[in-house]
């Protein structure tokens, strides 16, 4: 009997997900399967390869003919060169960062909501309308000090109009005392 290597399609339409399985070179592609050695996920950021190497090397001692997309894979996993007695590959296979535990993640999101909504929030807002009565202060005690200032140089410009029309008096009186 001879037998294969290959990718089973499973998943969506253009949503692509395989099982690397090994079964008879004359079933049909998504047909029954001997065994299935692997997974494959290409649409995943990096692609999810999943190899079971010890089964991998034996189907492949015992004869199973690998199809070229699996040979690819067993070539990035480094199984198909330690079957062939080659190198390892250079670049490492890329795994994505793990994921944390779901009961975790939703337990420090409760935590964080549930601080968030009691103590913090009444704090940061006094906080708030406490700075703006303090900059309010500060620009009130800047318009104080720029008000006395106004007030001298209003007071000076009268003091220089006040002599002045004084003496334009005394001048236009001065005239009428000596024409009269």
């Amino acid at each position: 009997m001879a037998v294969r290597i290959r990718l089973l399609r499973m998943g969506k339409i253009r949503h692509p997900q395989y099982r690397i399985v090994v079964a008879d070179s004359r079933t049909k592609r998504d047909g029954r399967a001997i065994e299935e050695i692997g997974i494959y996920h290409p649409k995943e950021e990096p692609s999810r390869i999943e190899v079971n190497s010890e089964r991998v090397l034996h189907w492949l001692s015992v004869g199973a003919q690998p199809s070229d997309p699996v040979k690819a894979i067993l070539s990035k996993t480094g199984d198909w060169q330690k079957f062939k007695g080659l190198p390892p590959p250079t670049e490492p296979l890329r795994v994505a960062a793990p994921r944390a535990d779901r009961t975790a993640i939703y337990e420090a999101e409760s935590q964080a909501a549930a601080g968030v909504d009691t103590k913090p929030a009444k704090k940061a807002e006094p906080a708030k309308k406490a700075e703006p009565k303090k900059a309010d202060a500060k620009k009130a005690d800047d318009a104080k000090k720029a008000e006395p200032n106004k007030a001298e140089t209003v007071e000076a410009k009268k003091a220089e109009e006040t002599p002045a029309a004084p003496a334009t008096e005394e001048s236009a009186g001065a005239g009428a005392d000596q024409a009269g």
